[in-house]
């Protein structure tokens, strides 16, 4: 069976690699924060472009430190797109604020800015667009809607890791970047991890102190803190991971655009990746218009294949509570009843994707 992601074969690749940089942690007991975790933070500012980033467990701890170096709280809304994993509306929800959902665009699937400006309201202090599936949204667009009407912008980049948008790296571009280093992301942990980049030096002081139990000096407690310190070991395997990230990047782009460019069965429906932008493939998603039929016939031809998002999120059943219902995000609603999930992993073989394109080719033969 071809799986849909496989990390053992990293795993493998880059074992000594690994070992070392956990040996050496364990060697100096540096488990908590400390000299590995800090170090990293350095690296991933320096690759993101950026003057600082922090560390953190975890993308969606990432994102809710975010909303409160903003002084998001109860009263505010935030507008985020129905299009996305559930985390990006978690970290509104987690300050006493309201998540306001915004449809996506048609062709590219990502947050539309035409209906960003339709949600805004006297209440509203902010905007996350989410880089999702690894293509970058319309920034400029969703910038200039937010400069009109005084609004941040937050990146949600966990799906995104050297995604380039007019030329820059995704996560330098608006107030904030919150990325995640969760399992099968671009780049990833061995278990939890998280990052906040910014070129605001002031808000990445504030989250240090938030996520170290509101503390600069120990037991001496500045700010109602948090638990939401990004361990030694991930940041040591971290480090390693980023030393190959250009190479994994450059292997999902050149299976991405073999994907676009030889599936051609038009029972698939791709998405459009304008030419201001260059994804990172983190996810590839396709629409077909029985997902489920889809799914069967890979399985059978030991192919795991598998939908991201069937609900989208102003329609799950914890959001009851904010009242919308089948309709108000149609492109969303759209997209969760068609997308499929089809391998991609820079540790795929051309044979192996030569099998994913022909199937797909000979999806729908009687």
């Amino acid at each position: 069976m071809l799986k849909r992601i496989d990390l053992s074969r990293d795993y493998i690749r880059h074992k000594k690699e690994y070992e070392e940089a956990i040996e050496a942690v364990c060697k100096e007991t540096a488990f908590s924060g400390g000299k590995y975790a800090d170090r990293f933070d350095r690296e991933f500012a320096e690759y993101i472009g950026v003057k600082a980033a922090s560390g953190v467990n975890n993308g969606t701890s990432a994102l809710h430190l975010a909303m409160n170096a903003l002084g998001v709280g109860e009263g505010d809304e935030v507008i985020v797109p129905a299009n996305t994993y559930i985390a990006t509306a978690w970290a509104v929800v987690y300050t006493g604020a309201t998540p306001v959902f915004a449809d996506c665009c048609e062709d590219t699937w990502e947050i539309d800015a035409e209906d960003v400006s339709r949600k805004i309201s006297p209440q509203t202090k902010g905007i996350i667009g989410v880089h999702l599936y690894g293509q970058p949204f319309d920034f400029d667009a969703i910038k200039k809607t937010a400069d009109s009407n005084r609004l941040f912008v937050v990146e949600d980049c966990a799906q995104a890791h050297g995604a380039l948008y007019n030329g820059k790296m995704v996560g330098g571009l608006g107030e904030m970047g919150c990325f995640s280093f969760y399992p099968g992301k671009n780049l990833y942990a061995f278990g939890e991890g998280g990052s906040v980049t910014s070129n605001n030096t002031g808000y990445i002081d504030m989250i240090n102190v938030m996520k170290n139990q509101g503390c600069r000096t120990r037991y001496y407690h500045e700010v109602i803190g948090y638990n939401m310190r990004l361990e030694g070991l991930q940041g040591a395997v971290l480090s390693v991971g980023l030393r190959h990230l250009d190479e994994w990047t450059a292997r999902r782009r050149a299976i991405g655009h073999r994907y676009l460019s030889e599936i051609h069965n038009d029972r698939f429906d791709m998405q459009s990746h304008p030419s201001n932008t260059d994804p990172v493939f983190h996810l590839f998603e396709t629409k077909v218009p029985d997902p489920e039929d889809f799914l069967q016939y890979m399985s059978r031809h030991e192919v795991e294949c598998n939908r991201h998002y069937p609900v989208p999120c102003h329609l799950q059943k914890a959001f009851d509570y904010l009242g919308y219902k089948k309709g108000d995000c149609p492109n969303a609603e759209h997209l969760a009843e068609h997308c499929v999930t089809l391998p991609l992993f820079p540790e795929m073989t051309d044979e192996e994707v030569d099998i994913v394109i022909d199937l797909c080719n000979k999806y729908g033969e009687i």
